[in-house]
Parts: C-alpha cells; sequence; structure tokens
C-alpha cells in the first residue's frame, strides 16, 4: 500500500509538507501543492481519512453546496429555507448532513473538491445556486463520482437529477397577469444574473410573452440586487408601463424608487419571500415552497444512492400577492 512517505519521497519534499498540502494548510506555494497533487494521482494515494471512511462502509453522509449571496444586507431567506428543508427530510431518511459553502471551493481544482468531500465520507451531493461559471462543480458532475441533486440548473446524467420549477412558463405566468390586468405595453424587465440558468429560462419566458402580446421590452441586469433594481428603475421605468423584476428583492426595490419618482407603475417579482409582505404595496408574485423543494431534493438524493438513476423533477408553484396578515405568525 501507498504511503504518505512513498509520497513525499515521489515529489522531492518532506512528510509534513504533504500533509499541508492534503489538508489545504495556508502559505504553500502553488508549485509545492502540484508536485505533491501530481505524485498523489501518479500514485494513486488515498489518505488515512479517506480509506477510514471507505474502510467503514459510511455511505449515507450528505452535503448541501450552498452559493450564499453576498450582494446584499437582506438576510438570504432562500438559502435558510433550502437548508431547513434538506435537514429535516435527512433526519426523516436517517442521513447524516454537512453544509458546505460555494466560497470554501474557489480556486480549488476538482481533484482538490473530490479529495476533500471523500475525506468527509460524503456519498451525495445537493447543489444550490449552481450558474454556468462554476466550471469546478460542473467537471464534478460530469465525473460522475459522487451522486448529486442540482437545484434550479438543467444537469441531469445517470448519477445527478436536476429539480425545480418550470421558471420559464413561471415567469410568462405571473408577467402575462400583471400585463394583462393593467393594459400595459412597454416592458422594463429587470434579469437575474449573467450566465445564471433561471436568469436565462426566465427571460425566454418574458420573450415569449412579448411575442405572444407585441409588447415592446427592455432588458437590463439587475444581478439579483436591489440597490441595481432601484438604479435600473430611476433611469428606465418612467418611459415604461410596467416592471417585470426576476426576483421579489428586486422587485422591492424597482417598487422603492418608482415611490421615490412619485409615479404609479404596475411591479411584479419572483420567489415569494416573506420580506414582500412588510414592504406595503402588494405584488404579484411567484410563490415558490423553498423547504418543499429541498426536501424532495433530498428524497431524490437518496433513491440516487440506492441506484436509480437520475432525472428532471418538476416542482410546483403559484401566483400570489403577499400580504402582511399572510405571513405574521
Amino acid at each position: 500500500m501507498v504511503s504518505i512517505k512513498d509520497v513525499a519521497k515521489h515529489a522531492g519534499v518532506a512528510i509534513s509538507t504533504v500533509s499541508k498540502v492534503l489538508n489545504n494548510y495556508p502559505n504553500v506555494s502553488e508549485e509545492t501543492k502540484i508536485k505533491v497533487n501530481t505524485a498523489v494521482e501518479e500514485l494513486n494515494f488515498v489518505p488515512n481519512s479517506v480509506a477510514a471512511a471507505l474502510s467503514s462502509k459510511r455511505t449515507g453522509r450528505v452535503a448541501l453546496l450552498v452559493n450564499l449571496s453576498v450582494k446584499t444586507q437582506a438576510v438570504d431567506e432562500i438559502d435558510m429555507q433550502y437548508i431547513h428543508g434538506a435537514i429535516s427530510k435527512a433526519m426523516d431518511l436517517n442521513l447524516d448532513v454537512i453544509t458546505l459553502f460555494f466560497s470554501m471551493f474557489k480556486d480549488r481544482t476538482v481533484e482538490e473538491v473530490t479529495r476533500y468531500l471523500q475525506s468527509q465520507s460524503i456519498a451525495g451531493i445537493i447543489i444550490y445556486g449552481l450558474s454556468k461559471e462554476d466550471k469546478v462543480l460542473h467537471e464534478l458532475i460530469v465525473r460522475q463520482e459522487f451522486k448529486c441533486v442540482v437545484v434550479d440548473a438543467p444537469i441531469v446524467n445517470e448519477n445527478t437529477s436536476s429539480i425545480g420549477i418550470d421558471h420559464q412558463k413561471a415567469q410568462y405566468d405571473v408577467a402575462k397577469k400583471t400585463i394583462m390586468d393593467n393594459n400595459c405595453r412597454r416592458v422594463l424587465y429587470i434579469a437575474g444574473k449573467r450566465n445564471g440558468y433561471v436568469t436565462d429560462e426566465r427571460l425566454a419566458g418574458m420573450r415569449e410573452l412579448v411575442e405572444e402580446l407585441e409588447l415592446t421590452m427592455l432588458v437590463k441586469n439587475g444581478e439579483f440586487s436591489e440597490l441595481q433594481a432601484r438604479n435600473i428603475t430611476m433611469k428606465y421605468g418612467r418611459n415604461k408601463d410596467v416592471v417585470v423584476c426576476a426576483s421579489d428583492l428586486m422587485a422591492i426595490g424597482a417598487m422603492k424608487a418608482l415611490t421615490e419618482m412619485d409615479i404609479f407603475r404596475p411591479v411584479c417579482g419572483f420567489d415569494g419571500i416573506i420580506l414582500m409582505g412588510y414592504v406595503g404595496k402588494q405584488m404579484n408574485t411567484i410563490r415558490q415552497d423553498f423547504s418543499g423543494v429541498s426536501e424532495k431534493a433530498m428524497e431524490e438524493l437518496q433513491q440516487l444512492m440506492c441506484g436509480r438513476c437520475g432525472q428532471n423533477v418538476r416542482t410546483s408553484y403559484t401566483i400570489a400577492r403577499m400580504k402582511y396578515m399572510d405571513i405574521i405568525c
């Protein structure tokens, strides 16, 4: 069996240096990391922590991989609901869960991420907030070394399932109701993040609606930021009949801007977060059960770990107008 001493000799470094690289210690040069990781791969070395986990046959541990928003000071209600739903269902299914964050794997290679997950005895992963730019996580999914469920990203393979609502139809539905109820023709659409899967799907829904009703539409990316949506509305909202936003937080920013400008324009959002009930202005939105989606994701992951192939799972949504009396406990 290959030992850490063999890896150190092969890489031409000290045993302590190999240990530092494997445990992701800071202040290790990139050149040294490359040497050690290359030796690990060439010798097919399995660290003791991984070997111990494999020998103990702990196959039920699940990682929740969350992409926390850092562009707002508001509490990320959606992620908290996701985590709550997943942990609650994991307890019912007797699965061990740990929560990890995208920031932990910034600038890591797929090999480094894989070794870390193996060292934590991870058998399955639920990924929240995956974008097209997350190349390492995409490669991790493609390699299929772990069972995966991705939330709101259309990726399916033998060991990976996708779960979420039909974002294109949902955006079409809530925008159509708002536009038809207010007889609007000129649309300001504030989209989400560039290179986001849900951004593309929701924008496709808007384009379908614009073509069907022969509307005009100006599209601006608000990056799911309340401030950016406010600034976009201040600049372009006066010459439009309606402001359609790809998130509730941006809808709040748009509504605040219109209030400051002392003009009325109908605004609709997307997600159904509790904060909408405190705004004071009722707006149409798409209401999702994020906790319920996460529970279904955990159930789906268990099925994958039991041998079922990946699939696309659609969840439900409703058009709602968030009211204060509906959200207080």
